[in-house]
C-alpha cells in the first residue's frame, strides 16, 4: 500500500523506524527485533540507509522486503544521495521495485565534504527517482532548521521545493520540546502547506545517546529533560523508564494537538517500543475511531 493512502484512511498515523545491523553484527538481531515490533501493528516501518557501502544497502532492501512481503506491514526504504551516482540510485530503486517496496524516504545524507556523486541535495534525488520509477516519495523536515543552517524559514522553502518535486508527506527530525515543533508547524501553515507531516520522536534512554543527538542534529535539550538525565544518568533502569515516560508525554500532547502522525525512532529496541505503544494505544485508537465514524 502507498503510505499516502494510509494518511487518507487514518487521522493519526503511527509508525516505527529501524536500522540495519552494522557489518560486525549478525543480521538475525534485526529479525528478533522485528518479530516483536510487528506485533505492535504500526502503520508502517521505515528502514534506514546506513553508511558503509553496498552490503548495508542490500540489507536495507532485504529488510524492507521482509517487512512488506513476510510480515505484511508497509515498509519505507531510506535512500540517500550524497556520493551516489545516477547508476547506483537506479540499481537500488530497481531492486526495491522488484521487491514490491513502493515507498522511499529520500534524504541527502551526511556531507563529509568529499562528495563526488551526481546529487547534491535531496530535492535532486526526489526528482530523479520520481521521474524514473513509480514510487511514493517521503522526505525529511527539520523543525529547528537543519544543523548546517538553523533558519526555519529557509527550511520551509526547502519543504516547498520538495513538494514541487513530488513529495507526498514528511517525517520530522527528532525533537525534545513540543513547543518548538508547534512553532515550526505554525510557520508551515502560514505558507498554506497542507502536506502531511509526522512528528519524529526518539525515546532517549541513556546519556551517551543524548550527547550523540546533540552532535548529529542539534536538537534543543529542554531544562526539564536535562534534569531527568542528571538525576538518573547513573541508574540505567531508572533512566530507561524516565525516557519512556518523557516520550509518552510528548506523544500524548502531540496527539491531543491533532498532529498528522507519530514516527517512533525505536533504535531497534522492542522493549521501549512496546511500553510506549501500550501507554498510547488507546489514545491513538480513540482518535482513529472518530475518523472512521
Amino acid at each position: 500500500m502507498n503510505i499516502r493512502d494510509i494518511f487518507d484512511q487514518k487521522k493519526l498515523v503511527f509508525s516505527f523506524e529501524v536500522f540495519p545491523p552494522k557489518n560486525t553484527s549478525p543480521i538475525k538481531n534485526i529479525y528478533k527485533a522485528l518479530n516483536e515490533l510487528v506485533k505492535l501493528e504500526p502503520d508502517f516501518i521505515s528502514v534506514t540507509y546506513g553508511a558503509g557501502g553496498s552490503t548495508v544497502n542490500n540489507k536495507t532492501t532485504e529488510i524492507s522486503s521482509l517487512i512488506k512481503n513476510i510480515y505484511g506491514i508497509e515498509s519505507l526504504a531510506h535512500l540517500t544521495c550524497i556520493s551516489s551516482t545516477r547508476e547506483q540510485i537506479s540499481d537500488i530503486t530497481e531492486r526495491l521495485r522488484l521487491e514490491d517496496v513502493e515507498n522511499i524516504l529520500a534524504l541527502r545524507g551526511d556531507d563529509n565534504g568529499t562528495s563526488c556523486g551526481d546529487f547534491k541535495y535531496a530535492n535532486e534525488l526526489i526528482s530523479y527517482v520520481k521521474g524514473n520509477k513509480n514510487f511514493n516519495i517521503i522526505a525529511a523536515c527539520y523543525p529547528e532548521g537543519h544543523i548546517e543552517n538553523r533558519d526555519v524559514k529557509l527550511e520551509i522553502d526547502n519543504i516547498e521545493r520538495k513538494i514541487e518535486c513530488g513529495v507526498t508527506s514528511f517525517i520530522s527530525q527528532l525533537f525534545l520540546d513540543n513547543n518548538t515543533y508547534y512553532e515550526f508547524l505554525e510557520e508551515v501553515y502560514k505558507r498554506n502547506i497542507k502536506t502531511k507531516i509526522q512528528a519524529g520522536i526518539m525515546p532517549v534512554i541513556n546519556a551517551k545517546q543524548m550527547k550523540r543527538i546533540t552532535e548529529l542534529c542539534g536538537a534543543t535539550i529542554p531544562l526539564k529533560f536535562k534534569k531527568i538525565m542528571e538525576m538518573y544518568e547513573n541508574n540505567p533502569e531508572a533512566l530507561t523508564q524516565a525516557g519512556i515516560a518523557y516520550a509518552t508525554d510528548q506523544i500524548i500532547d502531540l496527539s491531543s494537538s491533532r498532529v498528522d502522525g507519530i514516527h517512533l525512532y525505536t533504535m531497534n529496541n522492542p522493549y521501549v517500543a512496546k511500553n510506549i505503544s501500550k501507554n498510547i494505544g488507546k489514545i491513538i485508537n480513540s482518535i482513529n475511531e472518530v475518523q472512521n465514524v
